[in-house]
């Protein structure tokens, strides 16, 4: 009988076939962080639409807009913002039972209310914590707020100083408009400012040409779906967004729209669809679609 001789690997050939699956694992690695981007995208895309529906739900119960906060005289409380008023279309029904709307959004009685964590006010792409420590109010500092932070890393508005209290977060801004927010927290001219009661035939430009909603990630901050704090850093920017720079703009003003998302924003228009803005927007057209009776022409093949 012939005797069966076996051939084992030599090392050269080893190395190859381990060379030739490191590069098969490098090709594939990439496609599946982008079907998994992919996925995560059209989840927070959901949840923008989501959002939507719930608006135009209130809007047909109360015939206008939830305000962007309620303040009572100048003091900026109770705070309770456009979010916080959705909850009852949101299938939210028992944790907004749960809240005084009369009372601060920091008063005790709060104290679980400011924790709960609500999945349609979270993008999965954003890495931030769904709970954080707020910041207490120094001033408004656009999130870069040190010589050393513009040179190494942009710093966030919760990084330093006293904390106030744990609090859930939000990814998703309600439009102010095209100005600075502190300037004027109670005129903006988008759908949501310090006691608005923006009805939809206030909206001149059109509600499919009127961004009504749009996302910010926690690169330098996290927003809140409560309101207005008063005794918070940015306490407006927490619950409002600003186009007054392009989304993603490298400048980091932590109340401008932006997203972990590659290459740009979801936003929402008043018509309660949802659409994905590039960071390579145009800046006049941006902001056209920022302000709701702007008076602006906005072409179809812009």
């Amino acid at each position: 009988m012939n005797e069966l001789k076996m051939r084992a690997f030599t090392l050269v050939e080893l190395l190859v076939v381990i060379a030739i699956i490191g590069v098969l694992v490098g090709l594939l690695l990439p496609a599946v962080q982008a079907a998994r981007e992919a996925a995560r995208r059209m989840q927070c895309s959901n949840s923008v639409r989501q959002l939507g529906l719930a608006i135009h739900n209130y809007e047909s119960t109360y015939k206008r807009l939830p305000s962007g906060f309620v303040s009572h005289g100048s003091t900026g409380e109770p705070g309770w913002g456009w979010a916080a008023a959705l909850l009852p279309f949101m299938e939210q029904t028992n944790l907004a039972s749960r809240i005084d709307f009369r009372v601060p959004i920091e008063a005790d009685v709060h104290r679980e209310v400011r924790v709960a964590v609500i999945p349609t006010f979270i993008c999965s792409s954003d890495i931030g914590p769904n709970l954080f420590e707020i910041a207490e109010g120094d001033g408004h500092s656009h999130g870069t707020n040190s010589h050393a932070a513009r040179t190494t890393r942009l710093a966030g508005v919760d990084d330093d100083g006293d904390k106030l209290f744990p609090i859930a977060k939000s990814n998703f801004m309600g439009m102010f408009g095209t100005f600075e927010l502190e300037d004027a927290p109670f005129r903006g001219d988008g759908m949501f400012f310090g006691n608005s009661r923006i009805r939809f035939s206030d909206v001149l430009d059109g509600l499919s040409n009127t961004i009504m909603i749009g996302e910010r990630g926690s690169r330098l901050g996290s927003g809140i779906w409560h309101g207005n704090i008063p005794e918070a850093a940015e306490p407006h920017a927490r619950i409002l967004g600003v186009a007054d720079h392009a989304p993603n703009d490298p400048v980091g003003h932590f109340e401008d729209f932006s997203s972990y998302h590659p290459a740009g924003v979801n936003f929402m228009r008043a018509d309660a669809s949802v659409f994905f803005v590039p960071n390579t927007i145009d800046h006049r057209l941006y902001q056209a679609i920022a302000t709701r009776a702007g008076g602006e022409i906005v072409s179809s093949n812009e």
